[in-house]
């Protein structure tokens, strides 16, 4: 997926929580796989997860 605004294809913050906006299945399995080869992306998963669980709209 070509996040917003990235011009490289680091898992960022902003590329994560992009994934998770608006990805399509296989953005989320290249994110499931990145994971799999770098568990410390799911530091920055949760982070972005927990800053959009109070929002009923995220």
């Amino acid at each position: 997926m070509q996040h917003r605004h990235l011009n490289h294809q680091e898992y960022t913050l902003a590329a994560i929580d992009d994934v998770i906006s608006r990805g399509k299945i296989n953005d989320w399995l290249d994110l499931r796989n990145a994971v799999a080869q770098s568990p410390q992306l799911l530091d920055k998963i949760e982070r972005i997860c927990t800053a959009k669980a109070s929002d009923p709209y995220a």
